[in-house]
């Protein structure tokens, strides 16, 4: 008898478990309300071009690391500068990570000097000296990034130490839970949800295909 409630248990739970792979994994759509890329700040490529990709992403998340270092600097090379594709840059810091919400803020400081993509990309090279400092410190830190960018420091300080930026982190996190995202990184194909670290060739494959469907 209890081997039978053992075993029903079980069965139970493996269903549980399996739905819930399948609604976290499941393909997002973006819904009337949430427009993945509506209202955005850090965005590169022609406004002509006909495909948008909307990327969010998180400072501290490997799979973003892997993303930023491995297929992005091909995805800009290939189609953002050559005008196939329009590429959106969005926050995604998880509850709690006050860190990752002063490094989006950092970003945007670094924006106003007309260098957000070479400070994300910094940022992520660098996580294993920022990721592990207490939150009070990290100023320094964000401060020295801008520096080996030759950015004007002064500016950049009062930028990051007046929080004027964190409004657009926190919307973009807002966002994030507007469209049901649960993980990172998490994109958007012209409107067509993607998530996890695909390496350049399947990226290439995701965009050609995205390209003949738009002509």
């Amino acid at each position: 008898m209890q081997r039978a409630i053992f075993l029903m248990v079980l069965g139970i739970a493996v269903l549980l478990g399996g739905g819930l792979w399948y609604l976290s994994s499941a393909p997002k759509q973006a819904s009337a309300d949430a427009d993945p890329a509506a209202g955005a700040h850090f965005v590169y490529g022609s406004p002509d071009a006909p495909v948008t990709v909307v990327e969010f992403s998180n400072y501290l998340c490997p799979h973003c690391k892997d993303h930023s270092e491995k297929s992005l600097p091909r995805i800009f090379a290939d189609y953002v500068e050559t005008g196939k594709v329009r590429y959106i840059f969005r926050d995604f810091p998880f509850a709690g990570q006050d860190n990752v919400i002063l490094a989006g803020e950092a970003a945007a400081c670094a924006a106003d000097q007309g260098r957000y993509y070479d400070y994300h990309q910094l940022l992520f090279r660098a996580t294993g000296q920022w990721g592990r400092v207490p939150t009070s410190d990290l100023p320094a830190y964000f401060s020295d990034y801008a520096r080996q960018l030759g950015l004007d420091t002064a500016r950049f300080d009062a930028c990051l130490s007046s929080h004027e930026k964190r409004p657009l982190v926190l919307a973009d996190q807002e966002l994030t839970r507007k469209l049901g995202l649960g993980g990172t990184p998490s994109f958007f194909v012209n409107g067509k949800f993607i998530e996890g670290f695909r390496p350049y060739e399947e990226w290439k494959k995701i965009l050609d295909e995205a390209l003949a469907q738009a002509r």
